[in-house]
């Protein structure tokens, strides 16, 4: 396997608040800032397999009511007994976390923007204190996007963030940059979220953009250079391992793929074991696929890493998870991402007084686009497709990520023509977008909807005067978020597009609600509408 192996560093708090955390009960317990596989061993093992908890991310979300070493002892010395009950020693010596949506009443005979203005204090989080689980406390408050979802993602914030926009809230939008700001400077890039178990990896980098969005709040050019270390840190971190001059033959490190004509990345999560949260649905997808346990399991996480949980794109077999090879697969839109990135920093470097500098990292924007459309534009279908490098095809699954290129501006009038086109032909269901056109039970795939996919796709297509097309689009999410708000009084994180008398397809956990993104799009979309 060519993903590199590597032991990510707990995160630390920096100098300031170190004077603030010292004194605390919990950094005796030096074992807190581990994964809880690694924190637990066999009893996180028992309690995951057992089947106690439904969902494995359940006892992942756990926080123990002694420090881990006491735990393990009593595990040890109880576990041997006749009448020893996994779940009542799991109930003794843990304690659930606390939702605050638990106690929240819906009330339907609000129209759906009030609805979501009012879920802004439910979904809100103040800062953390230190605790005792798995959570990675921030210092400043934030939203989480609802339902088991009960810490930030890194994705999701940007979708999050551009409902608080519309709400007026820029005072949540800055605390959560200055939090994203806060992982990069003391774990050294963005988790996937902030717990413990997910410091092996990354996911979609939106930070560029969150920072894009909040200069234009602040209607402020300079916060783009207020964050400019944090921007290069976070570059640092995808690029890592990347050699300054291209090679002829293909090499890989981490999340970076050197091939003739420029480097481009991938997905690829730092270690390869079972996801905590995720732990028995990953041991049995590696044990019925027929491969090394660890290949499996680094292609599962990377798959996490992607935010496309799981979606056919990154298998080989569409219907078989357990021939999922994420690693091996370069995304389009997380190049896309990352081309936005580069011209962040860009803007941000010829914002501080910096030509030279600029001008570099617009060579980089242009090499990576060049690199692109060379591997993932596919001249005789009009899309893009993931190019898969160990076979040295495209992948052909048509997916919404063919959308990203246009919401960065990479492409030109007439490859956005063609793109527009097929959208509407392939995706553009009677609910909206539709992440792929395979049905496979995977939740990132047909039938299914996100609200994600729907803000790019609008967003890209508007910035090439397909208005027609995105306001389509537009039109029928807003129709069936609404319709689906007031049958249920929930937003949910993801919709069925295809058959509307449904909520929701399937996927890798029941339906959640709350939610976050679906909530900041469908407000941001509103708003537009009503102008």
């Amino acid at each position: 396997m060519l993903c590199c192996s590597l032991i990510i560093a707990a995160c630390a708090p920096d100098k300031q608040e170190k004077q603030t955390t010292d004194s605390t009960q919990t950094l005796a317990d030096a074992k807190v800032q581990l994964s809880p596989d690694e924190r637990y061993g066999e009893l996180f093992d028992s309690v995951q397999l057992s089947g106690i908890f439904p969902d494995s991310k359940t006892f992942a979300d756990y926080t123990p009511k002694l420090p881990t070493d006491s735990i393990l002892a009593l595990y040890a010395t109880e576990r041997g007994k006749a009448d020893f009950s996994l779940k009542t020693f799991v109930d003794t010596y843990f304690e659930a976390p606390l939702n605050p949506a638990d106690n929240f009443q819906t009330d339907r005979s609000q129209s759906v923007e009030a609805h979501i203005n009012r879920l802004w204090d439910v979904l809100a989080r103040p800062a953390d204190a230190p605790g005792k689980g798995t959570l990675i406390p921030l210092p400043y408050p934030y939203i989480v996007p609802g339902g088991r979802f009960g810490e930030i993602y890194y994705w999701d914030s940007y979708f999050t963030m551009l409902g608080l926009q519309t709400s007026g809230r820029i005072d949540l939008i800055t605390n959560m940059v200055d939090n994203f700001a806060h992982l990069i400077n003391t774990v050294g890039f963005i988790p996937n979220g902030n717990r413990t178990y997910y410091l092996s990896r990354s996911q979609p980098p939106f930070f560029a953009a969150m920072v894009q969005l909040l200069a234009d709040a602040k209607q402020d050019e300079q916060i783009l250079v207020k964050y400019l270390p944090q921007l290069e840190k976070e570059y640092a971190f995808w690029m890592d391992g990347a050699h300054e001059t291209p090679s002829q033959e293909l090499y890989t490190h981490r999340r970076v793929v050197e091939l003739a004509g420029g480097v481009l990345n991938r997905y690829c999560d730092d270690r390869a074991t079972p996801r905590p949260e995720g732990y028995r649905e990953d041991i049995h997808t590696a044990q019925a696929s027929g491969r090394e346990a660890a290949e499996v399991y680094r292609h599962l996480r990377s798959g996490a890493e992607s935010g496309w949980d799981y979606s056919s794109r990154w298998f080989d077999d569409a219907n078989k998870i357990s021939t999922i090879r994420t690693a091996d697969i370069i995304p389009v839109d997380l190049n896309a991402l990352l081309y936005n990135l580069e011209r962040t920093i860009a803007r941000a470097k010829r914002t501080a007084g910096s030509e030279n500098d600029a001008k570099q990292w617009e060579q980089k924007a242009k090499t990576r686009k060049n690199a692109l459309m060379r591997y993932c534009w596919s001249e005789s279908e009009g899309m893009f497709f993931d190019y898969d490098f160990r076979s040295g095809k495209q992948k052909r699954v048509i997916s919404a990520a063919m959308a990203f290129p246009l919401f960065f501006q990479m492409v030109t009038p007439e490859q956005a023509g063609r793109v527009a086109k097929n959208i509407s032909k392939y995706l553009v269901k009677a609910g909206g977008v539709v992440t792929t056109t395979n049905r496979t039970g995977q939740q990132w795939d047909a039938p299914n909807g996100w609200a994600p996919l729907q803000w790019v796709s609008i967003q890209g297509l508007r910035n090439y005067r397909h208005e027609a097309v995105a306001d389509t689009i537009a039109n029928r999410w807003i129709r069936l978020n609404t319709k689906v708000f007031r049958a249920t009084g929930k937003m949910l994180e993801k919709y069925d597009v295809e058959n509307l008398s449904l909520e929701s397809g399937g996927g890798e956990y029941p339906v959640q609600d709350g939610f976050g993104w679906t909530n900041g799009v469908l407000l941001k979309l509103l708003s537009e509408k009503n102008k």
